[in-house]
């Protein structure tokens, strides 16, 4: 029987080695979920579409369906993600966290296309640099999160239900505690960053970009310890983006 080909449209996640002149490249797509294919050859410099399965890129591939790993057969770029956030290491770190989240959070056997809609958009956003890259990374995070039923509740506090002096998180509970039931797990997250946070997720760029510098900072520090928490294992990309900063 003959192999079934198909086309499909995918954000770059992944590259690996395989072999000598080949890699293995993971994709999210928009119609199959994420899926792994060979792209042989792709490592010689006589390659016809090396350049085109970079880290971020997204393309439109024709595949041809293999027992274990499909095979790239035909790749042509939509937009060139890689080489516009590749220059840049706050864009790119930021971008790192986002396709290693959606790497390790989204299924291969769950073909949902807001899955690659958000990666798209946060990529998007990166590269054309629409907003600051910690609000970029904060807002895929949240909302990836709630994709997956974990929403944090942000609005008041999640033991007594008061919306005054909101000035902590509670990772493991994903809500925001207010100082008078906040323990000493609960991370600090003063009423403005609560206030961004939630204008972050439901998408209201205009208030987001009202927020200051630190508090920017700490609510990606917040959105990352969460996405980690609910992954139940650490993102390598974190601490390559903290250690970048602190240099």
């Amino acid at each position: 029987m003959a192999a079934k080909t198909f086309r499909t449209k995918g954000i770059v996640l992944r590259t690996d080695r395989l072999g000598e002149a080949d890699r293995i490249i993971t994709l999210l797509t928009i119609d199959q979920g994420i899926i792994r294919a060979v792209a042989k050859g792709v490592r010689r410099t006589s390659s016809r579409y090396g350049a085109r399965l970079e880290l971020f890129s997204v393309i439109d591939a024709q595949l041809l369906s293999g027992r274990n790993l499909d095979i790239l057969t035909q790749v042509e770029v939509l937009y060139p993600f890689a080489q516009l956030i590749a220059r840049d290491y706050d864009l790119y770190t930021a971008g790192a966290i986002i396709v290693e989240t959606a790497l390790q959070l989204f299924a291969e056997d769950d073909p949902d296309p807001s899955h690659y809609r958000l990666t798209l958009g946060a990529l998007n956003a990166l590269a054309r640099r629409h907003h600051d890259p910690d609000l970029v990374l904060s807002a895929f995070l949240l909302r990836a999160m709630a994709q997956q039923g974990w929403a944090p509740q942000l609005g008041v506090c999640g033991n007594c239900g008061t919306n005054l002096n909101l000035n902590f998180f509670s990772v493991p509970q994903g809500c925001s505690i207010c100082d008078d039931c906040a323990t000493i797990e609960a991370m600090d997250l003063p009423r403005p960053g609560s206030q961004i946070a939630a204008a972050l997720l439901r998408g209201d760029w205009d208030l987001a970009e009202t927020a200051a510098r630190q508090t920017q900072k700490e609510i990606a520090h917040l959105a990352t310890t969460y996405a980690q928490w609910h992954l139940e294992r650490k993102l390598k990309s974190v601490p390559v983006r903290q250690h970048g900063r602190t240099s």
